[in-house]
């Protein structure tokens, strides 16, 4: 099963794409659907413990997402979350970002 998101940044910057039970993540596609503006990009896995700090592990970091184009994450071994994290997205706050998760 598939997850599809539209995420602008004026809805919402950080954005959960993928609860912490998902399993079997085979790709992430990202793509900038903005008119005339790159995107910038932070993909990342956190937790969210009941007491303490989260922990955050980034995937990718403030990458820049050409208008028109795609970025492709098809690494099964990067994109498998450790046990109790989720898969958030982060984006910039003019940027409007495709995301479609593959499992």
């Amino acid at each position: 099963m598939s997850l599809f998101y539209n995420i602008t940044g004026s809805t919402g910057i950080t954005v959960e794409i993928a609860p912490a039970k998902t399993e079997g993540i085979k790709s992430l596609m990202l793509t900038n659907v903005h008119a005339t503006a790159s995107a910038t990009v932070t993909v990342f896995f956190e937790n969210q413990p009941v007491s303490g700090s989260a922990e955050i592990y980034n995937i990718i970091h403030e990458v820049v997402i050409p208008i028109g184009t795609s970025l492709l994450l098809d690494e099964q071994s990067v994109l498998k979350a450790p046990k109790g994290f989720a898969i958030y997205i982060t984006v910039g706050s003019s940027d409007t970002i495709d995301v479609i998760v593959s499992n």
